[in-house]
Order: C-alpha cells, then sequence, then structure tokens
C-alpha cells in the first residue's frame, strides 16, 4: 500500500499562498518536508480520507469532545478514552472514526496528526485547536472549549432554522393551495367559461395557469428540475457564490441579519482559536474558511496580509465595510489591552443577542406580508371566477 496523500497550504518567503498535495508517512513528517523547502504550512488535510469520509452531526460531534474531556479529567489515559469512544453505539461512523484514531495512536502518532486523517469528521479547526492542546500541555480544556464553541454554533443555527420554519411552511401551504385549486377546482368552470364569447385578462391566467398544471404537468416538473439542477450547478462555482453574497447582503432586513451571522461565527472561531494558544495568521486563515461567507472570507484575506505586514487586525476589518463600527472598536480595544481572545467570544455573545432580536424583527414583518401575499393570491382565483359569471348575468 502507498502512503497517504496530504492536501496542504502554505506560505513560501514571500508570503504568497502555495497549496499542493504530497505523499508522505504522517502528518507530522509532512510539515517537516515541507518546513524543509522553506515553507510554513497553514493547513494539511489527508487527502483521500477527504474523499472517502462521511461527516457527522454537529451534536454528535460536540458530545464526543466533551466525553473525551471529561474522561482525561478523571485520570483515565488517552488510548483507553479513545477506545471507549470506539465502541460508542449511538453513532456508529463516529464511533469507527475514533477507534481508527485509537488505532493511530497506538501505532505512536499525536492525537491531532491521527484526527487529521478524517476531516470530514475533524474539521481544520479541530485539528489545529486539539494540536496546540497537544503542544502546551493543556488538551483536556481545549477538548472542553471545543465541545463549547460546537454547541454554540449548533445552537445559533438551530435559532435560525427554528425561527424560519415558520414562515417557510406558511408559504409551503400557501403554494399548494393555490396549485390544488389550479388542478382541481379551476378546471370544473371551463366548460362554463367555454360559452361565453369574451373572457376578462385576469380569467385567461387563470385557465392558462390551470391548463399548465393539468395538460401539461410532465413539462412542468421537468423544468422545475432541470432549473434545481442548474442552480445547484451554479451554486458550487465560487464565482457565483461569491457573487450571490456580495448582493444578497444588499437585500433590506434579510442582507444585514445574514452577514451578521458570518461576523458572529467569525469572532467565535477566531476568539476560540486564539485562546487555545494559535497564532494569529494561522487563526485568521482556519477562521476565514469556517465563517460560511465568501465576501467576508475575501476580505478576511486581506486582513491576513495585513496583520502579516504588522498591522493591526482592526485596521483591515474596518477597511472591509463589512463590520460594523462599534465591533470594529471593540476589536480595537481587545488589541490594545492584549485581551482579544475573550473580547472575541464576548463580542460573540453579543452579536448573536443581536441576531435573535433582528430575527424576531424580520419575522414579524414577513408573516403578514407571507398572509397578505396568500389573501391576494386567493382573492385573484376568486374574482377570475366570479366577475365573468357577475358580467353574464348583468347581461341577462
Amino acid at each position: 500500500m502507498g502512503l497517504p496523500t496530504f492536501a496542504y497550504i502554505a506560505r513560501d518567503a514571500s508570503g504568497r499562498r502555495v497549496t499542493g498535495r504530497a505523499e508522505s508517512a504522517s502528518e507530522t513528517s509532512l510539515l517537516a518536508e515541507l518546513s524543509a523547502k522553506g515553507l510554513a504550512p497553514i493547513r494539511v488535510n489527508a487527502a483521500r480520507a477527504a474523499r472517502a469520509g462521511k461527516g457527522v452531526g454537529v451534536r454528535a460531534l460536540s458530545a464526543s469532545y466533551r466525553q473525551l474531556s471529561e474522561l482525561l479529567r478523571s485520570g483515565v489515559p488517552l488510548l483507553r478514552a479513545l477506545r471507549l469512544l470506539g465502541r460508542g453505539k449511538s453513532n456508529p461512523t463516529l464511533a469507527k472514526a475514533w477507534g481508527e484514531v485509537a488505532d493511530s495512536i497506538a501505532a505512536g502518532e499525536r492525537l491531532a496528526d491521527a484526527m487529521g486523517r478524517h476531516p470530514r469528521i475533524f474539521a481544520s479547526v479541530h485539528v489545529a485547536m486539539v494540536r496546540a492542546g497537544e503542544r502546551g500541555a493543556f488538551l483536556e480544556p481545549v477538548l472542553a472549549r471545543l465541545a463549547a464553541l460546537l454547541e454554540q454554533q449548533a445552537d445559533l443555527r438551530g435559532r435560525v432554522i427554528g425561527n424560519l420554519m415558520y414562515p417557510v411552511v406558511l408559504l409551503l401551504v400557501g403554494a399548494g393551495v393555490v396549485i390544488a385549486s389550479l388542478v382541481f377546482f379551476v378546471p370544473k368552470f371551463r366548460e362554463f367559461f367555454n360559452k361565453l364569447p369574451s373572457l376578462p385578462l385576469a380569467t385567461k391566467i387563470l385557465l392558462g395557469a390551470s391548463d399548465l398544471f393539468t395538460e401539461h404537468a410532465f413539462a412542468v416538473v421537468l423544468m422545475v428540475a432541470v432549473f434545481a439542477t442548474v442552480v445547484f450547478l451554479l451554486a458550487r462555482k465560487p464565482t457565483v457564490r461569491f457573487w450571490c453574497a456580495k448582493h444578497g447582503m444588499r437585500v433590506p432586513l434579510i442582507g444585514p441579519l445574514f452577514a451578521s451571522i458570518a461576523v458572529a461565527r467569525f469572532a467565535r472561531m477566531l476568539g476560540t482559536l486564539l485562546e487555545n494558544g494559535i497564532p494569529m495568521l494561522q487563526a485568521i486563515e482556519i477562521a476565514r474558511d469556517s465563517v460560511g461567507n465568501p465576501v467576508l472570507g475575501q476580505s478576511l484575506l486581506r486582513a491576513a496580509e495585513a496583520v502579516r505586514q504588522g498591522e493591526q487586525l482592526s485596521k483591515p476589518l474596518a477597511e472591509s465595510g463589512l463590520f460594523p463600527e462599534d465591533v470594529i472598536e471593540i476589536v480595537s480595544v481587545g488589541e490594545s489591552s492584549n485581551t482579544l481572545p475573550s473580547v472575541l467570544i464576548r463580542l460573540a455573545d453579543t452579536l448573536e443577542t443581536r441576531i435573535d432580536r433582528a430575527l424576531s424583527t424580520v419575522l414579524k414583518l414577513m408573516e403578514p406580508a407571507m398572509l397578505l401575499l396568500i389573501a391576494c393570491v386567493v382573492m385573484f382565483i376568486f374574482l377570475a371566477l366570479v366577475v365573468p359569471m357577475m358580467q353574464l348575468s348583468s347581461q341577462l
């Protein structure tokens, strides 16, 4: 069997970003090889594992980190604790990954290197934090902080999805009622309307929409499938994602809300990384890939370059125009007082509170707007059916 293949991102002596793939016995040996070539590694992932791996739920992973932290705090040796996690029954995929990590530990690897072989399960930020904990001999608190980080991210995602659930259900129910009316109710009036010499424009539009969903249903389904496929393929292109994110941030209410979510995610991620001993530049690189917003990611790339040249982080963040002034001021104070990690984590808490309030405001506006839209569509259908009858009655 050949050596495992790793994908790496590094910086050369001039600060230029270098990416590539290489075969090596382990992640540690590859790091040594890159350093010998004058490259400063930023991230190293096991390429084969990335293709074959399968992700697990955030809450399940958080629970396993917390369990491992508690086992280590209780004095259980690392290998024995990993073997215990590998025998878990609730999540076979995660248990298998922990079992393979335990095998690698038994073979002499470090925990971070062993976790790095499963990048679809253990993200680069997790591996970086664990590596810092191993080097600084504070692995147990790092695992506890990592569990807390994942729990907070899951809670934020759950609040956003939960708040949006009712409007989505309302929209789907409304669309279902309209389509059912076009398919089952409107066709019953066609024979009557065919006897009339002329029809209002609204009635013609209604009958045309009914024909589209009854006589050409297959074509409609095919068009929807083609449209969904095209959207899916375009969404995978970085340029399209960047364009959508850039213009989506300009949408009133919704744009600033999702920008705030990305900023809160960045603040919590960067603060947690710095708090666990990750160097600033590496922490920015990892946080940049974790924010989920390509516009913010590009701004953070420029911020990393500015920090590399000796500037403070708050200056390039202010120049990006994506961070509110109070956020910039808080970051600047944290840098001046040398308390940036804790300041960023408190800032993330504040931003998430703002996000909850903003979500509540958006939903208060969305619900009546959607109800009004559904009522308008139903009223349109009603008038399109009744007006021809009223015209015929007046003629008689």
